[in-house]
């Protein structure tokens, strides 16, 4: 498992978030506080406090973590 940090701090950034993760069949989940949602569920994240960096939990190890970081690059702090 790897965590990063992400922004999604407008509508277009969610939605756009929300279609390139669901492109993997790895488990990704957004931390806020105390709050822990899955990240491909959009009425999820929208449940969250959008105006502060969230961490990103990715549960995926070896070549294909480095794909997922490439495409989670817009999103990252």
């Amino acid at each position: 498992m790897k965590t990063i940090q992400i922004s999604l701090n407008s509508i277009d950034k969610v939605k756009s978030f929300v279609n390139e993760i669901n492109k993997f069949d790895f488990d990704f989940d957004l931390v806020s506080g105390r709050y822990v949602i899955d990240a491909k569920s959009i009425m999820g994240i929208f449940s969250l406090d959008l105006s502060k960096p969230i961490d990103l939990n990715i549960h995926v190890d070896g070549d294909k973590l480095d794909e997922v970081l490439e495409v989670l690059k817009p999103y990252c702090i």
